[in-house]
């Protein structure tokens, strides 16, 4: 019998039983979710706007906004109908739509990541070159192949995941669907073919970690050599932000996965999987908007002018 006949949907995991609770994490996300659209809406209209942020920096950091974007829409909308209307259900087709689309984003933003570092590596290490090695058609091909990667990365384990044959419930421990929880379902010895994707989806991710560390260590190496303090400043302006985004990024997914079965509980599953899933995303505007001066004024020019864009019409 095929999942989509013998399991029709699924139960995610509740924040909250009683009203009250359900209702203030409505107010939460929602409050979440519009800061979120907020932060990456007013980075990727600047840097579309503004010709001086037409470098290959912003050009992967608007790539990264509206991954951003992507990933948190995929979950919270969900997390908010339910704890408005104190639901729990996900029908079979949105859990797969939910966590192919979840996994696409995360995993093409974690690629991008990588990417971003090697556009500092060359930026600091190799500026000479800079122009060369990361000309517009470069870009544009980097950040086509992040994309496709994440989503034929996406694809393959969404399909091998909703392919096994799903016999212990259809109850999920987790306020979204995600492939450990639906492994879980699982009764069918061809888990295994999942595994062997979360294999070399381990080494990959592994890879790329490396390919940072890597990156950085030359970085660091480049910019303690540079003669004067302002010169070091500058450059590490122009690193901190990503650095940064990539430690959040990597810790509270390296916590929610690799944390050890005797602190586990699902209260505590649920609030790293909130971190992992919802922070980054939400926190990543405000990350990149603080230290960087070209974004910040960009950003307090388009909101000037749209204040007086209003006055005027008012």
């Amino acid at each position: 019998m095929s999942n989509g006949i013998s399991i029709s949907e699924f139960l995610l995991l509740a924040f909250a039983d009683r009203r009250e609770l359900q209702l203030l994490h409505f107010w939460l996300f929602l409050g979440i979710s519009l800061a979120a659209l907020l932060g990456n809406g007013l980075i990727i209209t600047a840097i579309a706007c503004d010709p001086h942020l037409h470098t290959p920096m912003y050009f992967f950091l608007l790539n990264l906004s509206l991954l951003d974007l992507g990933s948190i829409s995929t979950t919270l909308p969900k997390a908010m109908a339910n704890s408005l209307w104190d639901n729990r259900h996900i029908s079979y087709l949105g859990c797969s739509a939910q966590l192919f689309f979840f996994f696409f984003f995360m995993s093409a933003e974690y690629f991008l990541l990588t990417i971003m570092s090697y556009d500092r590596y060359v930026a600091i290490c190799k500026p000479l070159h800079y122009g060369t090695l990361l000309g517009s058609r470069a870009c544009v091909h980097m950040a086509a192949a992040a994309w496709g990667s994440g989503f034929l990365y996406s694809l393959l384990h969404t399909a091998n995941t909703f392919s096994l044959h799903l016999c212990h419930g259809n109850t999920l421990d987790q306020f979204f669907c995600e492939i450990p929880q639906i492994l879980k379902l699982s009764c069918s010895q061809s888990y295994l073919r999942e595994f062997g994707l979360l294999v070399v989806s381990v080494c990959l991710g592994f890879g790329c970690f490396v390919f940072i560390v890597v990156s950085y260590v030359q970085i660091f190496r480049a910019v303690l050599r540079i003669p004067s303090e302002q010169g070091r400043h500058k450059a590490f302006s122009t690193c901190l932000p990503h650095l940064a985004v990539v430690s959040l990024f990597v810790s509270t997914a390296m916590f929610a996965n690799l944390k050890p079965p005797s602190i586990s509980s699902p209260s505590l599953d649920l609030l790293v999987s909130f971190l992992y899933s919802v922070v980054p995303p939400a926190v990543n505007p405000l990350i990149y908007s603080m230290r960087n001066q070209g974004l910040k004024q960009t950003l307090k020019k388009l909101i000037q002018s749209s204040v007086c864009m209003e006055t005027f019409y008012c």
